[in-house]
C-alpha cells in the first residue's frame, strides 16, 4: 500500500509541518512550561498562547530557510534532526546546545551504539522518517516570479503580524517568563538546536582562520629538580565526587584507594564543562573557564605540548572517543581496539592502557615522562558495560540504555561497579609507578572530565549548560598519589589544598610545577605544588 499523493503549495507544505513539530517534538518544552505555569483556570490563555508563539516562531524559520527547489530535502533534514532532539530531550532531559553538538559530532561509533534502542527507532520512525515520507509525497504548486514572491513575503508578514499581537496580549507574562525563565527556551525544538547548529558552524569557520600561537617557548627543566619525574595522568570520564567513598560516600566504592597511605584526595574540585568534547581540550589550556574557547585551545600550544618542548616524553592513550584535540602533537596511540589493547571482553578495557607502559619507559631510562591515560570510565547511559564481570558487585543493575525504564536503585548500582573498577585501575597504575621509585620521582594524578545526573529531577548523562548544570555534572573527583621521592615542598603544598576549591583551571599550571618547567607562562598561584599559591589561598580567608 503506497501513500497518498497530495498536491500543496510550498507555504502550504511549511504550514503542515510547523503545525507537526509544534504539535509532537515539543513536549519537553512543554512540560518545562508547565513546571512554571501549572494546568489551572488562570493560566490556560497564556499556555495557549506559548503554543501559539512556538507554531508562529517554527513557521517564521521554515518561512525564511524554506525555498524551493531545497524544500522537500530541507524539510527532511529538520524533521528528522527535530525527532532525535525530541528523543533525546524527553528521556535523558538533553538540552542540544553548540557544546552538545560539537560532543555529538566528535563520538565514535562504539558511543553512538550505546545510545540506539527500540524507543529511539520509534521516535526516529513515527517523528522523523513517516512526515518526511509524507513530505516527499507532496505534489508542489508550481507557482513561479513575482507571484511566488509575493505568497512568501506575505506569509512571513502575516506570522510576524500574528507573534506581535501575541506578544502585546500577553506582554506583561511575557515579559516575565522571557526575563526570569530563559533555560525553558533551551527545550524549544527545532529553534534551539538550528540556533546551536548556526553558532557552532560559525566557530568552526572562526577557527579556521585563527592563527597557531605557540607558548612557552622559553620552557625548560630546571636543574635542582632531584629525580627525573614519571607521572601517570589519568583523565577519567563522567565520574562524580559525590559516588566516591573517599569524599564520604556511604558504598565502598574506592577501597583499594582508601588503603593507600599518603594518598591526597581533593575534595572540591569542578570541572570546566559538563561535556568531554568541552572539558578535556580546556583542562589542558592555560585559558579558564571563564574564557576558554575551543577555537582557541585548538589553535594554540596545551600543557603537553609545552612539556615536550621542555624535554619531557609525553604518550597520550586513549580508551575514550578522541583526545579532542589536545594529543595532536604528541605521541598518542588509541587502545579501543584488541590490536593494541590486550584486555577486551568484548569492550576493550582501561586496565589495557597499563600494559604496555614497562616498554615505552624503558626506551628512554632516565628522561622525565608523562603517560595520560584517557578512560572509559563511566561512560553512558550504558554503565553496565564499562565494567568486567568480577566488578558486578552492586546488584541489582540496570543493563539497558534506556533509563528512565530502571530504578534509581539499578541506575545507581551499575554506575557504581564502574566507579568500583576505576578504583581497582588506579591502584594498579600506582602498584606499577611504584616499581619505578629507585629510579623516578613518580606520582599518579586522577582528575574526571565532568560529572553525570542519575535521574535526579528527571535529568540523565550530562551536558546541560553550566549555568544550568547541577552539582553533579560538575563537581568531579580528584585524587592524587605522589610516590617517595617526590620532594617533601610540592608534597605539603598539594596536601595544604585538598580541601580547598580548585578546578581543571589548576591542571596546565599544576603539571608545569610537578615537572620543575620555568617558562613565563607559568602561575604560581594557580599551581597546587607551589608554597606561594598557598599562602595566597591562606591569605584570602
Amino acid at each position: 500500500m503506497s501513500l497518498p499523493r497530495f498536491q500543496l503549495s510550498s507555504q502550504q507544505l511549511i504550514l503542515f509541518v510547523a503545525l507537526w513539530m509544534t504539535g509532537v517534538d515539543n513536549l519537553s518544552y512543554y512540560r518545562k512550561v508547565l513546571e512554571i505555569y501549572p494546568l489551572d483556570g488562570g493560566n490556560l490563555p497564556f499556555l495557549a498562547s506559548i503554543v501559539v508563539l512556538q507554531f508562529l516562531f517554527t513557521l517564521l524559520l521554515l518561512g525564511l530557510i524554506g525555498w524551493r527547489p531545497l524544500l522537500k530535502p530541507l524539510l527532511t533534514i529538520l524533521l528528522i534532526a527535530a525527532s532525535l532532539a525530541a528523543y533525546f530531550m524527553d528521556n535523558y532531559g538533553t538540552v542540544i546546545n553548540a557544546d552538545m553538538i560539537r560532543n555529538t559530532l566528535e563520538t565514535n561509533v562504539a558511543e553512538a551504539s550505546d545510545l540506539f534502542s527500540l524507543k529511539l527507532l520509534l521516535y526516529l520512525l513515527l517523528l522523523g522518517i513517516l512526515p518526511s515520507l509524507l513530505v516527499w509525497r507532496v505534489e508542489l504548486v508550481p507557482i513561479r516570479g513575482w507571484r511566488a514572491l509575493w505568497m512568501r513575503l506575505r506569509l512571513l508578514g502575516l506570522t510576524l503580524l500574528g507573534l506581535v499581537i501575541v506578544i502585546l496580549v500577553f506582554y506583561k507574562p511575557y515579559s516575565s517568563f522571557f526575563r526570569e525563565h530563559k533555560p525553558v527556551r533551551f527545550y524549544s525544538n527545532p529553534i534551539y538546536f538550528l540556533y546551536s547548529g548556526i553558532r557552532y558552524a560559525n566557530d568552526q569557520i572562526s577557527d579556521g582562520r585563527r592563527e597557531f600561537r605557540k607558548l612557552g617557548t622559553d620552557a625548560r627543566l630546571a636543574a635542582d629538580r632531584g629525580k627525573p619525574r614519571l607521572v601517570i595522568l589519568v583523565v577519567g570520564e563522567t565520574a562524580r565526587a559525590d559516588h566516591f567513598s573517599l569524599n564520604g560516600y556511604a558504598r565502598k566504592t574506592n577501597p583499594r584507594l582508601e588503603q593507600r597511605q599518603g594518598l591526597i584526595n581533593f575534595t572540591d574540585f569542578s570541572s570546566c564543562g559538563t561535556s568531554t568534547a568541552l572539558s578535556v581540550p580546556c583542562m589542558f589550556s592555560q585559558l579558564t573557564r571563564d574564557n576558554f574557547s575551543n577555537g582557541e585551545a585548538r589553535n594554540s600550544d596545551n600543557v603537553l605540548d609545552i612539556l615536550q618542548r621542555a624535554g619531557v616524553d609525553v604518550l597520550w592513550l586513549d580508551n575514550n572517543s578522541s583526545s579532542k584535540g589536545v594529543a595532536v602533537r604528541v605521541p598518542h596511540e588509541d587502545y579501543r581496539k584488541p590490536k593494541n589493547n590486550p584486555v577486551c571482553n568484548p569492550e576493550c578495557r582501561d586496565e589495557g592502557m597499563l600494559k604496555n607502559l614497562p616498554e615505552w619507559i624503558a626506551r628512554n631510562p632516565g628522561r622525565d615522562k608523562i603517560i595520560v591515560l584517557h578512560q572509559m570510565g563511566n561512560h553512558g547511559p550504558a554503565y553496565y558495560k564499562r565494567y568486567p564481570a568480577e566488578f558486578e558487585r552492586f546488584k541489582p543493575v540496570c543493563k539497558t540504555n534506556e533509563l528512565d525504564q530502571c530504578s534509581v536503585e539499578a541506575i545507581n548500582n551499575a554506575y557504581d561497579n564502574a566507579i568500583l573498577y576505576t578504583d581497582f585501575v588506579l591502584d594498579r597504575a600506582i602498584d606499577l609507578l611504584r616499581q619505578y621509585d629507585p629510579q623516578y620521582a613518580t606520582a599518579l594524578w586522577y582528575i574526571s572530565d565532568h560529572g553525570e545526573s542519575l535521574g535526579e529531577k528527571g535529568i540523565y548523562l550530562h551536558g546541560l549548560p553550566y549555568f544550568l548544570a547541577p552539582e553533579a555534572q560538575t563537581h568531579v573527583p580528584s585524587v592524587l598519589w605522589l610516590g617517595s621521592n617526590i620532594p617533601d615542598s610540592l608534597r605539603q603544598a598539594a596536601a595544604g589544598r585538598k580541601n580547598q576549591p580548585l578546578s581543571h583551571d589548576n591542571l596546565f599550571h599544576s603539571l608545569l610545577g610537578l615537572f620543575g618547567v620555568e617558562t613565563a607562562v607559568h602561575d604560581p598561584q594557580m599551581d597546587i605544588f607551589s608554597a606561594s599559591s598557598n599562602q595566597s589561598q591562606n591569605s584570602l580567608r
